[in-house]
């Protein structure tokens, strides 16, 4: 039976050149399914991927208790920042006031929000992945940012010394930093002392950046916040802070991305079952023969189910190849509902993402190949040979 099956198999797959314009129907509508839900999905990765490269398991991010949902509508007063520096386990901390300003997109200057983040000196200790790559840093108690790499690209009027009026203040561009590709490339910074003078936000702080000496050390803080009441404080390791902020979209673009892919797919099943269909129509008379020679249902099954497995998995790697030229690496900009901001990524076409693409065009090649297949082993011998 193997035997007949590669015989089969070879001569049907010699044979597809003279059926190439109905072959490439199935190519083609197959490449469109995977290479559209790898696209969409890369956008979900890449998002991803950005907030998380910027957390890590032994920094903290402390916020004010209970109705605090993020740095936007956190409040931390002087006290409790002294309270927080002081307690066992942190080796740094960096009081951070967090805001968000209108800006325009270079792409079609609608306003996007773009954060404002006020730091102190030990904020650069805390994240060693900022650099700055371009001019220098911002000199304390001087109306002047560095911005992310990413911001620059993205918002207008954001370039090395170049003056922005935030909130009816002006201030310059003095450097440009990069983050290892992190969310904080698309944030604005400035001294934090400074951000509080001019945007009346003297007394408090939005949130607290710590260096703990442990992962572990970060539930021994939350305890000692938990045992009293009065600091009405929480902490979070970055790693899981931003992995929360980030799963709202990437659900919704994931489901999004599936959901267009199936409905796509429906298309692309019909569009091979017709042209398996077909194939099987033409070639009855050469069927009917084989089977007359005494191959067996069997083989020709095999055979015909091979063959769209074949053109489904050729259209598969079309579509990978298509989305990985076209958006790996393209950035964009979106909002993060967590933070209410504008976040820049770049779309990541990952092996996972191609595996998966590759496994939805083998099931469409499956489906697309069995009842033609089917239907070719149960015609009638002396039916077929007079190609009725």
């Amino acid at each position: 039976m193997f035997k007949q099956v590669l015989e089969i198999t070879i001569m049907n797959l010699k044979n597809l050149p003279s059926r190439l314009g109905s072959s490439s129907v199935i190519i083609v509508g197959i490449a469109g399914v995977v290479g559209v839900l790898i696209a969409i999905l890369s956008m979900a990765v890449g998002f991803s991927a950005t907030l998380d490269r910027g957390g890590e398991e032994d920094r903290g991010i402390v916020l004010r208790g209970g109705t605090a949902q993020g740095e936007l509508t956190s409040n931390i007063d002087t006290q409790r920042m002294q309270y927080v520096s002081t307690l066992e386990g942190i080796e740094l901390s960096s009081a951070e006031v967090y805001m968000v300003a209108d800006i325009p997109k270079r792409t079609n200057l609608s306003p996007s929000n773009v954060v404002i983040r006020g730091v102190e000196q030990a904020a650069f200790a805390i994240r060693p992945e900022i650099n700055i790559i371009q001019g220098r840093n911002f000199e304390t108690g001087r109306n002047e940012l560095i911005v992310g790499r990413s911001a620059v690209q993205q918002f207008l009027g954001i370039d090395l010394g170049a003056v922005v009026n935030l909130r009816n203040s002006n201030w310059t561009i003095v450097g440009v930093f990069a983050a290892d590709g992190s969310a904080y490339e698309s944030e604005l910074w400035a001294d934090m002392p400074t951000t509080q003078s001019a945007f009346q936000r003297q007394g408090a702080v939005s949130s607290m950046r710590v260096k703990v000496s442990d992962p572990a050390q970060i539930a021994a803080v939350q305890a000692v916040f938990d045992s009293n009441p009065a600091a009405d404080l929480e902490i979070t390791s970055e790693a899981e802070f931003f992995s929360s902020q980030s799963e709202q979209l990437s659900t919704l673009i994931t489901s999004f991305g599936y959901a267009v892919a199936t409905i796509m797919a429906i298309g692309a099943v019909f569009a091979a079952l017709n042209t398996m269909y077909s194939a099987v129509t033409t070639r009855t008379v050469e069927i009917a023969t084989l089977r007359a020679l005494g191959f067996g249902a069997t083989p020709v099954v095999i055979s015909v189910m091979i063959e769209a497995i074949v053109l489904s998995v050729l259209g598969g790697v079309l579509g990978a190849v298509i989305a990985y030229l076209g958006f790996n690496g393209y950035t964009v900009s979106t909002l993060n509902q967590g933070s209410f901001s504008q976040v820049a990524f770049d779309f990541a076409v990952t092996p996972d993402l191609i595996r998966s693409g590759i496994y939805w065009a083998l099931v469409l090649g499956i489906i697309g190949g069995l009842f033609p297949a089917v239907r070719a082993a149960r015609l009638p011998i002396t039916v077929a040979l007079r190609g009725e």
